[in-house]
């Protein structure tokens, strides 16, 4: 069979301005990237794939997760940031082992793929040794799905204020041996602590790395209490501020360092759903916007929160709209129009994603010439019925059921609502017993029960 494949008949949101959003139309893939987009396209000998009932839209990108965590899912639903820093950064972490990085990085990414997240960055700062590292991105790769592997420090150099320098010589020997080229559907940046978490000398140093290997920065700004400290500014005055840097969080930066991100054109990631549940700071959004910052959306730590984007995004709309319209309220102001729009998320989780990963000339959208990262989202279910504008049921209806068929580089890596070559049951079994041996490792009796104590500086 020709290695051409055709989507039939999907409702296509494109996320492109010259395509707009089609209500029947057709998407040719060939070699892996997207051929061609139209009302109808003949198929030829490409392999047809049924997309009538369906959406089709850029997969998600998740811009900012930290993968390796999914070995601890749900167990933070109930901690405020404070104690996650004590339970995953002085007691959990240190428990993991490769082979444990290895199993959570491989599932996180699966579940990814089964959500539509096509995209993957994954903040790595569980990196306790060259293996760890090694395992982290073999289990990218053995899920399939496109990542950016952050690759950061060990969890001993966590706590703030940390003197624990990054392995500079296994960045430059993990660079050298996976990333040689951006061409693959894994890249790396620098995950760099930054000024808020990290010894400033150590900051200069780490961004000294970054310029030396020309490999782009993301850092944690703006995150709870330690996002008082005016890290932009710090970064600003001693010259280290960069364009191509990524910026995580915001919450609470002053208008100041905000407008900073703006002149200079970075990206941002927002992470809603957990910034809200876990004491981050009101979520930046408007006064992102203001300063003319697109922000990106991330997952951040499944912890806490689900991992798929449609909590996310439904996460960004109301929290934005509920400091808006409290604020209507105690003026006795009616809000019109409302300041943020499901088609503003949907776009924060697609392109937004991307140009934030760096890869938004790669994927994003459905446009000719990008690599072919596709989600269908099937709209015959009840929370979908009846259709009355894509962008808003997917925004706010669908769920990660809604997600039938997802594709990666031109790859099927989901189709009928199943990930190809994945048992279930087995992944079920191996995840239950790893959580089991790595809480019995950390001398956590029973989980389910477990509030760690408040992290405090000198700990």
């Amino acid at each position: 069979m020709s290695d051409k494949k055709i989507i039939k008949g999907s409702v296509i949101i494109t996320q492109d301005q010259k395509y707009g959003i089609m209500q029947k139309g057709d998407i040719l893939i060939e070699n892996g990237k997207i051929a061609a987009v139209a009302e109808e396209i003949e198929a030829g000998d490409a392999q047809v794939i049924d997309g009538s009932g369906k959406i089709a839209l850029p997969g998600f990108v998740d811009a900012h997760r930290h993968n390796w965590e999914s070995l601890l899912r749900s167990s933070g639903v109930d901690w405020t940031l404070e104690q996650y820093f004590t339970a995953v950064k002085k007691i959990l972490g240190p428990a993991y082992t490769a082979d444990d990085v290895y199993f959570a990085s491989y599932i996180g990414a699966l579940e990814c793929l089964d959500c539509g997240i096509t995209t993957l960055f994954d903040w790595f700062h569980n990196n306790n040794g060259p293996e760890y590292a090694d395992t982290a991105i073999a289990g990218l790769k053995d899920a399939g799905i496109r990542a950016v592997l952050g690759y950061s420090n060990s969890i001993y150099g966590e706590l703030p204020v940390s003197s624990v320098p990054m392995d500079y010589e296994d960045f430059r020997r993990v660079k050298k041996q996976y990333f040689s080229s951006d061409e693959g559907l894994m890249t790396i940046a620098l995950a760099s602590r930054g000024p808020q978490f990290l010894d400033f000398g150590m900051v200069e140093e780490e961004l000294k790395l970054a310029e030396e290997t020309d490999t782009f920065v993301v850092m944690h700004v703006g995150d709870g209490s330690w996002g008082k400290t005016h890290p932009i500014s710090r970064l600003s005055r001693e010259g280290l501020l960069k364009s191509n840097m990524t910026f995580i969080h915001c919450n609470t930066l002053a208008d100041s360092e905000i407008e900073q991100i703006g002149e200079l054109g970075a990206d941002t990631v927002s992470c809603p759903e957990v910034e809200l549940n876990m004491g981050h700071g009101f979520l930046p959004t408007l006064r992102l916007l203001k300063a003319g910052v697109q922000p990106a959306l991330g997952i951040d730590v499944c912890t806490s929160i689900p991992g798929d984007m449609f909590g996310v995004m439904r996460s960004m709309l109301a929290g934005v709209r509920s400091v808006v319209n409290n604020e209507g309220l105690l003026k006795n102001e009616s809000i019109d129009p409302l300041p943020l729009l499901a088609t503003d998320v949907l776009k924060f989780a697609t392109q937004n994603g991307a140009n934030a990963c760096k890869l938004g000339k790669k994927t994003g959208s459905i446009t000719p010439g990008k690599e072919a990262d596709i989600t269908l989202i099937e709209m015959d279910s009840l929370n979908m019925i009846p259709m009355n504008g894509p962008v808003n049921a997917v925004v706010e209806a669908a769920n990660p059921g809604n997600v039938d068929t997802v594709i990666v580089a031109g790859k099927i890596v989901k189709q009928n609502k199943k990930l190809a070559g994945v048992d279930l049951a087995e992944l079920k079994k191996k995840a239950d017993d790893r959580a089991r041996s790595l809480y019995q490792r950390a001398g956590i009796a029973e989980p389910e029960k477990w509030i760690p104590p408040v992290y405090k500086e000198g700990d």
